[in-house]
């Protein structure tokens, strides 16, 4: 399907536009003429044309000239439309009339050549969730190149192994965040050419990087003129026709997966940026909307089996079939390359079985975002003053998963992140965030405050909510500000549309404590582990004290969450006997403490004594608004 360079130089196309009783190639190549390139439409829809080379050998169409076809209906209507497999399409410029984008044959002399094989799968996953177009400090949007040599070389840094760009597919509308796709096999030219992201994957592979690509087959945009929508002249030929085609509150259009040149369609598409771009997975985006035919709207999900499978439920079975084919063309794809595709899925509802294997009758993902986390924290911040914070309920928050089907946690997403809502920063901050982040300036308690929950909270959600982690860019260190694309609503400014990485290379401010600690959490999962392990078992979740402490893969995790009280000679509940060391102190002067434990002197030798229902019990020093991560002293050791 779509363009294509034959050996040679021939380029044949094939489009599908079962409506459309003629159709011709029209574009600069022929003067956009419509009766020099006419195509032959066979019995199932399809159209094909195979346009020869020049005298001169040479390709009839120019590298990056523009084109389309040019479809004749049924009523004699005449319509020009994008190809819907076009590899290229790019705004015109701004003196140009038409504001629609415009499709391009991408044919450059010199194709990319991949240098890094892909990394081997991390034991755990530490995704960095990020957008091309807004990772720079500059009021402007950012390229694949500048990602590439400024953003790449921090994600190393921090210690995270995955990276997640988000708004790679074509997007027209820049402040749809890139979940309103126009082109589905052209990824965004705003960001710079296909050449250019394909060195950024290549780059991140060399740094042992893997990249997801955030998908969007959900959903599709309504735009007639450089979309999929009415394409060969009816609602249908990709989605539902009338209502049952449009979602209403995401003002798009739905799929039709029922169609199988809807399914070959999606499918292809992801096995091209697999192949093509040599990404190493998906993360799928508005999977709740996909798994049911209310789309999630107005519902609510308690877990109970008889919402999503019984016989006459909500399910929509061909978009699940769909889901189902999408992870099995992955897994293949993975198992022939010899390598291992990741699966995310986007789901709120809690479906069952969305992350076990497919030969277990399994929707087959890997891993589903574990959404109702980023949610508790900003609820108890907005509304929960600290000393009334409930032990139980953030334990149970960030424990409640279905049993053997992994989760991503997460503190915040880009979602906390946009205008009209706050980051966690904000939340703890805002009021002085401005104003006494300096270092020069007197820690003030709102900013010791934020200082120190910014850290805890990380370190619970990582290490208690799940088995593998994701961060947004920026929010590591507590960026200041939202997150709000150029708009009418702001008069296109890009002001608040930009990371502003600037701040953590200033030592004068307290960014950069945080950006420390987040390193540290990371790189010391790395070393120890305990993220894609079997899930914590808590021996302590004591609403009194504001302590929690857990367990995972022989790792003692002591959080204190009082606002005022410290504690010493705590006794904690451990299974394995010995002695115990910490490897991760929040508490350190490094990461914006008040260095309150001498780490040095701090060894903790258990007592053969039942505490908690665990067989032994060590006692440590644990501050106010303090974590400490303990190991066993053998282990640190031998690492």
């Amino acid at each position: 399907m779509g363009l294509h360079l034959l050996p040679d130089n021939s380029i044949e196309y094939k489009e599908y536009a079962p409506n459309a009783v003629s159709a011709c190639l029209i574009g600069e190549f022929n003067d956009w003429t419509h009766d020099k390139h006419k195509m032959t439409k066979d019995d199932f829809g399809f159209f094909h044309i195979i346009i020869p080379p020049l005298s001169n050998g040479k390709p009839a169409i120019e590298h990056n000239s523009r084109l389309k076809i040019y479809l004749t209906l049924p009523n004699g209507k005449k319509i020009a439309r994008l190809p819907p497999y076009i590899l290229r399409a790019t705004q015109p410029p701004d003196w140009y009339d038409n504001s629609n984008y415009e499709a391009r044959f991408w044919n450059p002399p010199e194709q990319y050549t991949f240098k890094n094989p892909r990394p081997n799968l991390p034991q755990s996953l530490k995704i960095y969730e990020a957008h091309v177009g807004i990772s720079t400090p500059e009021g402007k949007v950012g390229t694949y190149k500048e990602f590439t040599d400024n953003v790449l070389p921090i994600i190393k840094d921090l210690g995270y192994n995955t990276v997640q760009l988000m708004s790679v597919m074509e997007h027209a509308y820049y402040a749809s965040f890139g979940y309103q796709v126009t082109s589905f096999y052209a990824i965004s030219s705003r960001f710079g050419t296909p050449e250019d992201l394909k060195e950024l994957i290549d780059t991140a592979h060399g740094m042992g990087i893997r990249v997801l690509l955030d998908v969007v087959h959900s959903h599709a945009s309504k735009n007639i003129d450089d979309g999929l929508n009415m394409f060969d002249g009816t609602d249908y030929c990709y989605f539902h026709s009338g209502g049952k085609g449009n979602h209403d509150q995401w003002d798009s259009r739905l799929f039709n997966y029922g169609s199988y040149e809807t399914l070959r369609f999606l499918l292809s598409n992801l096995k091209f940026y697999l192949q093509e771009y040599q990404f190493d997975g998906f993360r799928f985006d508005g999977v709740t909307s996909m798994l049911y035919v209310h789309h999630g709207l107005g519902e609510g999900f308690s877990g109970d089996y008889k919402e999503y499978l019984n016989p006459w439920g909500p399910v929509d079975k061909e978009s699940l079939t769909y889901l189902m084919l999408a992870n099995d063309l992955c897994e293949k794809y993975g198992q022939l390359e010899g390598t291992s595709i990741t699966t995310v899925a986007e789901d709120v509802s809690g479906y069952p079985t969305l992350c076990r294997p497919r030969d277990e009758g399994g929707v087959g993902f890997d891993y589903r975002l574990a959404m109702s986390i980023p949610d508790m924290w900003i609820k108890i911040l907005k509304h929960v003053k600290d000393d009334e914070w409930d032990m139980a309920n953030i334990v149970h928050t960030l424990s409640n998963r279905r049993y053997k089907e992994k989760c991503i946690s997460y503190a915040e997403s880009h979602d906390q992140a946009l205008v009209g809502d706050k980051t966690l920063a904000f939340w703890l901050m805002d009021a002085e965030m401005y104003t006494n982040m300096s270092v020069l300036t007197p820690l003030t308690p709102v900013v010791d405050r934020g200082i120190q929950l910014h850290k805890m909270i990380r370190l619970i959600t990582q290490s208690l909510g799940g088995e593998a982690y994701l961060n947004f860019e920026g929010n590591e260190f507590g960026h200041p500000e939202w997150l709000d694309f150029p708009r009418v609503g702001n008069n296109e400014s890009y002001h608040y549309a930009r990371r502003q990485f600037n701040l953590i290379k200033d030592d004068l401010l307290r960014y950069k404590l945080l950006y420390k600690f987040d390193k540290a959490m990371n790189t010391t999962e790395t070393k120890y582990g305990w993220l894609n392990f079997d899930p914590a078992y808590v021996s302590l979740k004591h609403d009194g004290d504001k302590v929690i402490v857990y367990e995972r893969n022989n790792k003692v995790f002591i959080f204190n969450f009082h606002p005022t009280q410290s504690y010493t000679d705590y006794r904690v509940g451990v299974e394995k006997s010995g002695c115990y060391k910490i490897v991760l102190n929040s508490d350190r002067e490094e990461f914006g403490g008040h260095n309150r434990i001498d780490e040095e002197k701090s060894e903790f030798f258990t007592t053969d004594f039942s505490w908690n229902n665990r067989k032994n019990f060590i006692q440590v020093y644990i501050p106010s608004r303090t974590a400490i991560v303990l190991a066993l002293k053998d282990e640190i050791l031998s690492k």
